[in-house]
């Protein structure tokens, strides 16, 4: 059962939250490490007022002298905005100010759901192409006035498309993304579309998806493993509920992080509302956190630390209103 956080008392809290492990569990080697912190947003900016009030929360991440890099967990619009290249071309640029790298997954507004007539009826795998070109210009690079090299699963010529699935190591604790969205993770039919739906290309969008995200969980687990790394964070854009669109990602997460039994946090948008779930699909060691949404003022600043027991901490931020 969740437990729902809601915002204004936790960001009067004082103390962070952390991930708890149980005794069976183990954290893992505390040495060859130092502990980083970093910024988690996500569904955000919704709408052009969120937009024009994202620079404040800019200059309040990059005033924090721990924070190493920015993690932003999809939907960079709202479902209602359109999808056009001129947004998506503002709003890279936008993000692309913060000092820090910057690393996002997709979210379903910026390409899944860009059927609705609201958003401008395109097709959606069309608009998947051009979030890679916008967003992810160059494969194995993040975004930020600072970008860093990352893996890219470009690389493996199997899923040669999926460049915005991405690895990289710090505090020797694996950080992975994974192209994982709303809307039945892209099961939802394409209603918006002039002559209806396309069935077809829809599912088989899901499914060579799917194989590639698999694929990627398993490999961000076997790096983990290989390299005996005190922790494991996936990132994707909605929680993977134990329904059609999720089931077999949400199986191979609990299985992996079972076997690999040190800290994994699971960390994802979409609901918009900042909570936490210990002990996720049953697994002691699994913790999904999602992200605050629909908002320009309020962040997580988490941290990954090797040398404590539980790893992964965290706590609220908020900006005050410009």
């Amino acid at each position: 059962m969740r437990t729902t956080l809601l915002a204004a008392a936790l960001a009067a809290a004082s103390l962070a939250a952390s991930v708890v492990v149980p005794s069976t569990a183990h954290a893992g080697s505390s040495a060859g490490g130092q502990a980083v912190s970093f910024a988690l947003i996500g569904d955000t900016p919704y709408g052009d007022a969120q937009q024009a009030a994202l620079p404040t929360l800019v200059e309040a991440v990059d005033a924090d002298p721990d924070v190493r890099f920015v993690l932003h967990a999809g939907d960079v619009k709202n479902g209602s905005s359109t999808c056009d290249d001129a947004r998506f071309a503002a709003l890279a640029e936008l993000f692309g100010t913060f000092d820090d790298p910057f690393v996002l997954t997709p979210g379903d507004n910026e390409w899944t759901d860009c059927h609705r007539t609201a958003a401008g009826s395109y097709l959606p795998t069309e608009r998947l192409q051009a979030v890679r070109r916008v967003f992810f210009p160059v494969a194995g690079r993040t975004l930020g006035g600072h970008p860093m090299g990352v893996r890219t699963q470009a690389r493996d010529p199997r899923h040669r498309d999926y460049r915005e699935n991405v690895l990289f190591t710090r505090g020797r604790v694996v950080f992975a993304t994974v192209h994982v969205v709303g809307s039945e993770n892209g099961l939802a039919p394409w209603s918006g579309l002039p002559g209806g739906d396309r069935p077809e290309e829809r599912t088989a969008e899901v499914a060579a998806r799917t194989a590639a995200a698999l694929d990627w969980i398993d490999t961000a687990f076997s790096t983990a493993t290989r390299t005996r790394a005190p922790g494991v964070l996936l990132m994707m854009q909605a929680e993977p509920l134990d329904t059609p669109g999720f089931a077999r990602i949400r199986a191979r997460i609990a299985e992996r992080a079972r076997a690999y039994g040190k800290p994994v946090l699971l960390v994802h948008g979409d609901e918009h509302v900042y909570e936490e779930e210990r002990g996720y699909a049953g697994v002691p060691n699994l913790t999904r956190l999602e992200t605050f949404g629909d908002t320009a003022t309020s962040w997580l600043r988490v941290t990954a630390d090797p040398a404590a027991r539980g790893v992964f901490s965290w706590e609220p931020r908020t900006v005050a209103a410009g």
